[in-house]
């Protein structure tokens, strides 16, 4: 299924119909701030093996991040954080960056691994923050396009994204056209930022 929504201005219905599709244990590719992305319900552990297979990874080698409506769902999923973190990540979300924090007992479980880190998404694109509030719980997600792959342009155009992937998963949402650089991925484990994939977030005065 292709859903149309304004990226602008999403309407509710279109909303919870994506919601629903997540919620019913289907894989949808959506809009983010920066490249298409891929992702299902994090509360489904079959549908995220599902999505692994798509990816062609191993479940507990699988390095999806989290897409949150904002920081609320933090402490689900990561361990405390500093002051001076949090006031980071407050300052940069939404927006075009992934945050790799230490993660709790939580991530383990949802990726039957010894994962000991977690990277905490929230796209600064009005679409995927409405469906992951709708849905009531973050999503588990990875970029459309592997970082081997060369961009071409049906990893931006969602017309083209639908075309090649409509047997594949439950629902394409059309948001407009994507864009082509994925997010600045900041690792926080050590205790320093530690910039480890420069992307579309610019990290000039972001610490």
């Amino acid at each position: 299924m292709l859903l149309r929504i304004n990226p602008d201005k999403p309407d509710s219905e279109s909303i919870r119909k994506a919601a629903a599709v997540l919620r019913a244990g289907g894989i949808i590719i959506y809009p983010t701030d920066t490249v298409y992305g891929i992702g299902c319900d994090i509360t489904q552990p079959k549908v995220i093996e599902k999505l692994c297979q798509f990816k062609g990874v191993k479940l507990a080698d699988a390095n999806f991040s989290i897409i949150c409506h904002d920081l609320s769902h933090l402490s689900d999923y990561a361990m405390p954080i500093s002051t001076s973190v949090f006031r980071v990540l407050k300052k940069a979300l939404p927006g075009p960056y992934t945050f790799i924090l230490a993660a709790n007992n939580n991530v383990p479980k949802i990726f039957q691994s010894k994962k000991k880190s977690v990277g905490i998404r929230v796209p600064a694109n009005l679409i995927v923050q409405a469906i992951v509030k709708e849905l009531g719980n973050p999503i588990v997600s990875s970029s459309l396009h592997d970082e081997e792959d060369e961009m071409v342009d049906y990893y931006a155009d969602p017309e083209l994204i639908y075309e090649k992937y409509q047997d594949k998963v439950e629902l394409v949402v059309n948001g407009g056209y994507g864009n082509i650089e994925a997010s600045t991925v900041i690792d926080l484990t050590k205790g320093e930022f530690l910039v480890v994939r420069k992307g579309l977030g610019e990290v000039d005065n972001l610490w």
